[in-house]
């Protein structure tokens, strides 16, 4: 087992992602164009998407940050934490990431930013004041990892990018039950047409925010278990990130600036109660791997 196998993989299917997305936006906004009879629909969403791609790839940590309520800290402010991530970073080889603080006391973390020249690790007031050192070398360690097979900038592009999906099929469905539907062809050909594109466009308005969410999902999923096996192989003791997984999904306390945008960001879902269900459908809209499973996959590592 090696470090950061992953970081050129989620670079490429970063790009690729952003490449789909652009593409499927153009895609809806025809079919929404069409059925609305209103070819200016697809130029709107052309440059939605333009821009919203650039944001996701440029300000999607500040954006999240700032829905976060977290504040950056320094070596003198946060003397213990900021010890921890250099140590760890210096075994990892990687820059030391900005530090943020969010003030809440249900113990959490996560890591964003493009790149690892640009990353940050966010941790709860809560995770300090809960967790041992073992075990928080182990939750910074997982973010770590995040940093390293750059996650960080998949997951945000993916957090952004559903977002604009999300919005374009809501905005469709406003307009078309809100005087969107007064422009229709006088033809009877041209008139069946646009009814077929209509009942399209219904479907993909319906069904794009679903399938954009359970990528988002299968994504965020898949890369826990990663960063799992990298974090243990970081410390060299798996049972610090056990015993941090098992207190942070036992705390009763709820994360307050946590939403459904963000939660697959965490290391376990802040979205209490999401996460005990293990049912097929459960499972699929899940954020996170179920603990149970990930301290399974971790105590199975042989390091």
């Amino acid at each position: 087992m090696t470090l950061y196998t992953d970081s050129d993989s989620n670079a490429r299917k970063t790009w690729l992602l952003m490449t789909i997305f652009f593409a499927a936006v153009i895609g809806i906004g025809w079919v929404f164009s069409q059925a609305m009879n209103a070819p200016e629909i697809l130029y709107i969403a052309v440059g939605f998407s333009i821009i919203s791609s650039f944001v996701s790839y440029w300000w999607s940590d500040k954006i999240v940050l700032a829905m976060s309520n977290a504040h950056e800290v320094d070596h003198e402010s946060a003397r213990e934490l900021y010890h921890i991530v250099e140590n760890l970073c210096i075994t990892a080889g990687l820059p030391v990431p900005r530090l943020y603080i969010i003030e809440d006391s249900a113990p959490n973390a996560f890591a964003t930013g493009r790149d690892a020249q640009h990353a940050v690790v966010a941790v709860t007031s809560g995770l300090l004041a809960k967790l041992e050192k073992s075990e928080l070398e182990g939750v910074i360690a997982h973010e770590l990892s995040h940093i390293g097979n750059r996650d960080i900038l998949l997951s945000t592009v993916v957090t952004v990018l559903v977002g604009v999906v999300v919005l374009l099929a809501d905005w469709y469905m406003r307009w078309s039950f809100f005087g969107g539907r007064r422009r229709r062809s006088n033809d009877s050909e041209g008139g069946q047409l646009q009814l077929i594109m209509l009942v399209i466009a219904i479907v993909l308005a319906i069904l794009a925010p679903i399938f954009a969410t359970l990528m988002q999902l299968a994504i965020s999923r898949k890369r826990e278990f990663k960063a799992d096996a990298d974090g243990a192989l970081l410390t060299r003791y798996p049972e610090g990130l056990v015993s941090a997984l098992e207190k942070i999904s036992a705390d009763p306390a709820k994360l307050e600036v946590a939403n459904r945008a963000t939660a697959h960001l965490y290391i376990i879902s802040p979205l209490k109660g999401a996460d005990g269900k293990v049912g097929f459908m459960a499972k699929l809209f899940m954020t996170h791997p179920p603990v149970e499973d990930r301290i399974a996959a971790l105590r199975g590592l042989k390091i």
